[in-house]
């Protein structure tokens, strides 16, 4: 059984950065692929970010790009979200993902994945 734990959030001003991390115990796959998403209040959840176990791969959404890094360290079996340039629309409920990882599938809708963090606040204020 996948439990994911998510860590990191908080409150900071517009250009500044934050880390989040993502624990993983539990875990029954032996590839699988961890994501990130948000949601912001009243909005859907939408996908920020994902890295396979082996870090082949990446994907991050057009609205992050070169301000967001994700990398995992596998022998924590942790994943880390490093967000830069902060702006206030980035402010979200982060939520940490994790699935079994099939070469050739997409991973950048929530539905495709089946495990779940509890979620942490980012909120950027301008």
């Amino acid at each position: 059984q996948v439990q994911l734990v998510e860590s990191g959030g908080g409150s900071v001003q517009a250009g500044g950065s934050l880390r989040l991390s993502c624990a993983d115990s539990g875990r029954t796959f032996r590839w699988y692929i961890m994501g990130w998403f948000r949601q912001a209040p009243g909005k859907e959840r939408e996908f920020v970010s994902a890295i396979s176990r082996n870090g082949g791969t990446i994907y991050y959404a057009d609205s992050v790009k070169g301000r967001f890094t994700i990398s995992g360290d596998n022998a924590k079996n942790t994943v880390y979200l490093q967000m830069s340039s902060l702006k206030p629309e980035d402010t979200a409920v982060y939520y940490c993902a994790a699935e079994a990882y099939y070469y050739g599938r997409s991973y950048t809708n929530p539905a495709d994945f089946g495990s779940w963090g509890q979620g942490t606040q980012v909120t950027v204020s301008s």
